[in-house]
């Protein structure tokens, strides 16, 4: 048997961790047709088939199995080799792809990514913000932010700041003309800003109070896909809408908002850091990881 080409292999392990051709081509900056032909150059040289293909997925064969088995060890061994020379070298570079919801990008990233670039002038971050879930290794991400009980239990997680909480707000100039709700069901009857996330489902309204639990798709006459367009629809008095505290918190002591139902919004989970317990985290990914541990210090 010829010896090996570690690039091949390379490409391999990529195409076996993310089960697909199009995300270990991101991964690695090529094209999905260039990760393909290396494949089968590599199975060729094997002799063996390493890969199932079908028009939706890439599994392992038997044989492809026991190469990531066998040799998958020593590959991260020298890939964390070789991270680790470079982080002697004092500067830490690449690329760092995240998935995170709009909200979190605005509300907590911003003034985070900002001190981390500061830091690390090297590495090139790219922020997509989307607020479906997404499979973060099959679409190339290094690492995501969602909030905690929606994270794969295969993801090892880092809270990000701290819990949120959902308020319902409006301004005095609404609360003058409308009545006050005094139970989240008055709001069936307010004129609401309604969101719809881009999955198409609904934004519903969440309560909780002495164990009770409600859970409303609230009416009006505004539809938006974004919590920072409903904060500023209510600011204009288009509705009451149902916000993140942090993000209103200015406009609540200013007394351009009021809040409503108080006793029924407690505090929910906050978003976290996540990534696949199963990759070694690049360096990037690692020195942005600590960043966040070390804000939660504070």
């Amino acid at each position: 048997m010829a010896e090996p080409d570690f690039q091949h292999l390379r490409i391999f392990f990529a195409v076996a961790e993310a089960r697909s051709f199009r995300a270990a081509a991101l991964t690695l900056g090529l094209s999905p047709s260039a990760v393909s032909q290396a494949m089968r150059r590599l199975e060729q040289e094997l002799g063996v088939a390493l890969l199932a293909r079908s028009t939706r997925s890439v599994a392992l064969s038997a044989a492809g199995e026991q190469l990531l088995a066998q040799a998958g060890p020593a590959v991260q061994r020298i890939k964390q080799a070789y991270a680790d020379l470079g982080e002697l070298g004092g500067e830490i570079g690449g690329t760092l792809r995240l998935s995170v919801p709009r909200s979190a990008a605005r509300l907590l990233l911003a003034p985070l990514v900002a001190r981390f670039l500061a830091a690390h002038p090297a590495v090139q971050l790219e922020l997509h913000t989307q607020d479906v879930m997404v499979d973060i290794v099959a679409q190339g991400f290094d690492a995501g932010v969602r909030f905690a009980e929606r994270l794969p239990l295969d993801m090892v997680a880092v809270p990000l700041g701290e819990a949120q909480r959902f308020i319902v707000v409006a301004t005095p100039a609404l609360l003058a003309r409308s009545a006050v709700p005094t139970h989240p069901r008055d709001l069936l009857q307010a004129p609401c800003v309604r969101q719809r996330f881009a999955s198409g489902a609904m934004f519903r309204w969440e309560f909780e109070r002495d164990g009770e639990q409600l859970t409303l798709d609230v009416s009006g006459p505004l539809m938006v896909d974004d919590q920072s367009v409903a904060l500023a629809a209510a600011l204009e008095s288009a509705g009451f809408a149902y916000v993140y505290e942090c993000a209103a918190r200015e406009h609540l002591l200013a007394g351009r908002l009021f809040q409503v139902l108080g006793d029924w919004c407690p505090a929910g989970t906050g978003f976290s850091l996540y990534y696949p317990s199963r990759r070694q985290a690049s360096p990037a990914l690692r020195a942005f990881i600590g960043m966040v541990k070390a804000q939660l210090a504070f």
